[in-house]
């Protein structure tokens, strides 16, 4: 039966609290997981440093000039460079959570066959298989690291970019401490960081798994108050130049630096990949703090400075003594790298909707142009000399006055 409801004068002005749909607070950051992808980067990019790192071997092994020299590393960054906007695209709509430990079997497989390879295809072969394994990698992991962000998204991005940049400088160092001294089959060594690397990949895709369908039913929009398409269009196009000017250069050092300081100072192989290490380590710190900055003051100015401030330490690079060589190299990767989770982070905020294709294209061309810088100055190289090469590259960072056309994108300080 039904019973009467007595309101009492208290129970009327009472107020009446409904559950509402509270706003989610953001997410703290996936330290874990950020660090996990960050260590994956640094044994990606370790072994890919390691076949600029063995030139000398094959160069004397193979009686190959720079041009050729040149076309190896054409051949691993123009796979890496025309797969990953493509890769980055797909998973976009069909996002793969163990593509990345399934890519890293290209690596594998690349550096057991650059091990054994004893003709020059082989060796082409050989690196662009590695280059496949990059493509596979970078726009995924990228996204990963974003999405364990909980909104830094430059500290995670310079977290995640560091990582590489470490195994970067790590390389040379290995490969002057093994591959120089045991020859090119010592190689193979290195697949078993690769399938460390599978190990850790597969376990951050079993992260990554139940967090597809939430992506999958999230859409991102345009923010109403965010640059035109055409602006967007005018930024991204003004991006790469400045990724052009940035990659060209730190290509001549990565492929070259060795060569130039073993022409012009006389140091043995071993010595020259140290100063190298001294470059690719200043780089290294140079993106950790890059991101950070970004999310404090703006990414704009942070691109403005590490492109045109790095300038005057390129312009006097070729005319100073080895101890000199040292300090400017350190300076220069120092200020030149910061540039690097600034520009990938302001072209995500451009396209939010497109992150594995924008990062997939942003590190494609970043691959490409290095591609293409070592095969150019290669011949250049032949042409006149490597110190000449040097010359030339110094007046680069000036393309960075071009960041002047970047619009200003509205950020939180953090």
């Amino acid at each position: 039966m039904n019973k009467p409801v007595i309101l009492s004068e208290d129970t009327l002005v009472a107020p009446i609290v409904v559950d509402a749909p509270a706003t989610p607070a953001p997410a703290a950051p996936a330290f874990a997981v950020i660090g996990a992808i960050s260590f994956s980067h640094l044994l990606n990019d370790l072994m890919q440093s390691l076949i600029p790192s063995v030139y000398p071997i094959l160069k004397d092994n193979y009686a190959l000039d720079f041009g050729q020299i040149g076309m190896i590393t054409l051949a691993f960054m123009f796979t890496s460079s025309l797969l990953q906007p493509l890769i980055g695209a797909y998973t976009d709509k069909y996002p793969k959570p163990f593509s990345l430990a399934l890519g890293m079997g290209f690596t594998f497989a690349g550096l057991i066959l650059l091990s054994v390879a004893h003709h020059y295809w082989v060796i082409l072969l050989a690196a662009g298989l590695v280059g496949t394994g990059s493509a596979v990698f970078h726009p995924e992991s990228s996204r990963i690291a974003r999405m364990a962000s909980g909104g830094r998204v430059g500290m995670a991005q310079s977290v995640f970019q560091v990582g590489g940049n470490l195994g970067t400088a790590i390389g040379p160092v290995l490969a002057a401490l093994i591959i120089v001294p045991f020859g090119q089959g010592s190689i193979a060594w290195f697949s078993l960081v690769a399938a460390l690397a599978i190990v850790v990949l597969w376990q951050i895709g079993r992260w990554y798994q139940p967090r597809i369908a939430h992506r999958k039913g999230a859409h991102t929009s345009l923010p109403e108050d965010g640059p035109s398409s055409t602006r967007t269009m005018v930024a991204l196009t003004v991006l790469m130049v400045l990724l052009f000017s940035k990659t060209f250069y730190t290509a001549s050092i990565g492929s070259y630096y060795t060569f130039f300081l073993m022409q012009k100072f006389g140091v043995s192989t071993q010595a020259s990949q140290i100063y190298l290490f001294l470059f690719l380590g200043a780089s290294a710190v140079g993106v950790f703090f890059g991101g950070p900055l970004g999310d404090r003051f703006g990414r704009k100015y942070v691109i403005w400075f590490s492109i045109i401030g790095a300038l005057p330490f390129t312009l006097a690079l070729p005319y100073v003594d080895l101890y000199w060589n040292a300090v400017l190299s350190i300076v220069i990767g120092f200020i030149i790298s910061s540039a690097t989770p600034a520009i990938i982070v302001y072209a995500q905020e451009l396209m939010p909707h497109r992150l594995g294709m924008i990062s997939g294209l942003f590190y494609g061309m970043a691959f490409g142009f290095g591609g293409i810088g070592a095969a150019v100055l290669g011949q250049v190289a032949d042409w006149k000399d490597i110190n000449f090469v040097y010359q030339v590259c110094a007046f680069l960072p000036a393309i960075g006055l071009l960041a002047i056309f970047l619009p200003q994108m509205k950020h939180r300080k953090l």
